[in-house]
């Protein structure tokens, strides 16, 4: 099969991100080409995924597949060609041509880009060359992000978050690590952690991720080499180095760096930025492929639901590029106050944040402040982290029940501010600790984790998904009236609805 020279959305990428957006793009019935520029199989850093990813796969019928073979790296790019997109690997995309249209902008920065309209692209194997016109672009092209770093210009580095990471493969790593779950270590000094993961050939993946200053100051202290330095830190982590008395590293070692990034935008006119060619955050709670195919949907669901009309294409621009700030923002929280928590620093130093993600993430549980102050603080961010620190705290279902249960008896003639006094007054301090830990999961959202739930009732501009088949895209959302005022008084504390089960608190 040839590659042809025309198609209705081109997908750059192969990986998770770029596959599932083909993969749901197909199954709507749409001409859909993916060209993937290395090989399959090929190397890509990535071997724990949370539970969550499953009801994505679910939704494309891959579930089944991968119970079978597992996460393999050409599962998802061969499922997008069976279910009807053209797929090829080896063809490695090298330019977009972008066209000036009139009456469609989002983002006056973006005026100058215009609308993609064709790629050129090679072939190593053969040298053949080509191009190819289309209506719609994906970019899933990964950590080069084609079009944010070569068009748009866009990516900006977390630098509250400059890490390095090196990993390496070992055999005959102890069979503890799964009776134990094993899945991380802490470093005792705060400067980082090192994760441990089972592979299903048997080896294991070992790195340890540690502060990009105090990587280089014990380097420079000791003179030790990048093999030495991630040798001497997993020998001093006891919780490791016990499973490794047979061990082997059986493979060089692997550096990254510069890995937290994100953009001012995630899409424009005719374009969706999906996977880590538009963000990523760092490799703690593998946010990694649930962000990817999180994105990926949204950029298939928008694109049809401008060609189907639910809205018109500026809307679906801002609907992806909010989707996927929203979904980094999110998991941004959880990640910085998980590293607090292994730091101890006093103050996270975030820059180059969204500060619309972050008002829409502290909606859940300071409406007030969102609605009114939407220039948010560097202090006010910091602030926000530590209260996220308190969902890491233990509260078993009893004490949530409880606390729920209490809730949903306070019947004040007061009003909302006359129902929170009487709410706090009825807590004790042990409640009022296990009420901060559901508002703080609340805010993180950390059910997102576990299921695609979220994904469908989350409004933005007005609209949420439709996620049915053949009917792929987005609807105007129609608000619930408050019924009570215990529904008042749970907006206003930012809880999950009364019928959600107590396991998503």
């Amino acid at each position: 099969m040839s590659i042809p020279n025309r198609c209705t959305v081109l997908v750059v990428g192969g990986g998770p991100a770029g596959s599932y957006a083909a993969a749901a793009l197909a199954r709507e019935g749409v001409d859909t080409v993916l060209l993937e520029a290395d090989v399959f199989p090929r190397y890509h850093i990535g071997e724990s995924m949370l539970p969550s990813i499953r009801h994505f796969l679910r939704f494309i019928d891959l579930d089944s597949k991968f119970d079978s073979y597992g996460f393999v790296n050409k599962l998802m790019f061969k499922h997008a060609g069976e279910n009807g997109a053209q797929v090829f690997d080896g063809v490695k995309v090298n330019s977009i041509e972008f066209e000036q249209i009139d009456g469609l902008t989002v983002d006056p920065s973006l005026s100058e880009l215009g609308r993609p309209v064709s790629a050129t692209w090679s072939c190593k194997a053969t040298g053949e060359k080509g191009s190819i016109t289309f209506e719609y672009l994906i970019d899933a092209t990964g950590r080069a992000g084609l079009v944010s770093t070569k068009y748009m210009k866009n990516r900006r580095y977390n630098q509250g978050l400059k890490n390095v990471a090196s990993w390496g493969y070992w055999s005959n790593a102890g069979s503890g690590i799964f009776s134990a779950g094993l899945a991380h270590d802490d470093l005792a000094d705060g400067s980082g952690w090192v994760w441990l993961i089972p592979l299903h050939n048997g080896t294991t993946s070992i790195g340890v991720v540690m502060n990009q200053e105090a990587a280089t100051a014990k380097k420079r202290e000791t003179g030790a080499t990048t093999k030495d330095l991630y040798l001497n830190t997993i020998k001093n982590t006891p919780g490791v180095w016990q499973l490794l008395d047979k061990a082997k590293l059986q493979s060089d070692l692997k550096s990254a760096s510069d890995w937290s990034y994100n953009a001012s935008s995630y899409a424009s006119p005719y374009l969706r930025i999906v996977g880590d060619a538009g963000c990523f955050i760092d490799p703690f709670f593998s946010s990694g492929v649930h962000l990817a195919l999180a994105s990926g949907l949204s950029a298939a669901l928008t694109i049809r639901a401008a060609q189907r009309g639910d809205c018109d294409e500026q809307a679906a621009v801002s609907w992806h590029s909010k989707k996927v700030a929203e979904g980094y923002t999110r998991f941004l929280l959880v990640v910085m106050s998980a590293l607090k928590q292994i730091s101890d620093r006093e103050k996270p130093v975030l820059t180059d944040f969204d500060e619309d993600s972050f008002n829409r993430a502290f909606d859940f549980f300071r409406p007030s402040t969102a609605d009114v102050d939407k220039n948010l603080t560097q202090a006010e961010i910091a602030q926000t982290i530590e209260f996220c620190v308190q969902a890491f705290q233990t509260a078993s279902t009893d004490e949530q029940d409880a606390v729920m249960t209490k809730v949903a008896a306070i019947n004040s003639q007061n009003g909302t501010e006359g129902a929170l006094r009487e709410l706090h007054a009825s807590l004790s301090a042990d409640e009022r600790r296990t009420l901060t830990t559901i508002q703080a999961r609340q805010i993180i959202r950390s059910e997102d984790q576990m299921n695609i739930d979220n994904f469908t009732i989350d409004v933005i501009d007005g609209m949420v998904p439709r996620l049915e088949r053949s009917s792929l895209g987005l609807a105007r959302f129609v608000p619930k009236a408050q019924t009570s005022r215990e529904d008042g008084l749970r907006a206003t504390l930012g809880l999950p609805e009364k019928q959600k089960s107590i396991f998503s608190y």
